[in-house]
């Protein structure tokens, strides 16, 4: 068996886009060219991601517009699923709808009780253009969620109303890293 490396370990960390970039509200483009430029982009977003201290980060999040995301995720049974998606479909959803505790890179520190479904599958690629299918319970379906709603210029407090919307909203707005982001 070849020794693998850590990913992310050869990548740099990036600068992340926070709530009220353009960049995160515009659906993402797909990826046509499976390269290097390519697997450099997903060794820098797993850098960015570990830097940030986060379980998922998709491409627009650092401003590149492609439908790209990474993960290195528990799921509620603690087991471990790490990888990344290019061209990420989320194929289906079901069990209950969970409202569970959601976080976003894009706005660090706040986190609301925000619906999601407990189970989640998704289709996409590896970098090499194989396709895949990953599946997911629990936090994991949560976080597939998430990052296939950046993908399509979504938000987790998108998924909020009333009260809960209004106090995320208003949290990003105080955040000490409003003024940067509104710059």
């Amino acid at each position: 068996m070849r020794p693998r490396t850590i990913p992310g370990s050869s990548g740099r960390p990036r600068p992340l886009r926070l709530l009220g970039d353009p960049a995160l509200t515009e659906p993402c483009r797909e990826v046509t060219a499976f390269d290097g430029e390519l697997a450099r982009l997903i060794e820098d977003m797993f850098a960015t991601m570990y830097a940030a201290r986060g379980v998922g980060l998709a491409a627009n999040q650092i401003g590149v517009p492609l439908r790209v995301f990474v993960y290195d995720c528990p799921d509620d049974e603690e087991r471990r699923h790490l990888g990344h998606l290019v061209n990420p479909r989320l194929l289906e959803t079901g069990g209950p709808l969970v409202r569970g505790p959601e976080g976003c890179l894009s706005l660090p520190g706040i986190e609301a009780g925000t619906p999601r479904h407990d189970e989640a599958v998704v289709t996409g690629f590896g970098v090499d253009g194989e396709p895949r299918k990953v599946a997911g319970s629990g936090f994991f379906a949560r976080c597939l969620q998430h990052e296939c709603d950046h993908l399509d210029g979504g938000l987790y407090v998108d998924h909020l109303t009333g009260l809960r919307r209004r106090r995320a909203l208003r949290a990003a707005a105080k955040a000490p890293w409003a003024a940067e982001s509104a710059r």
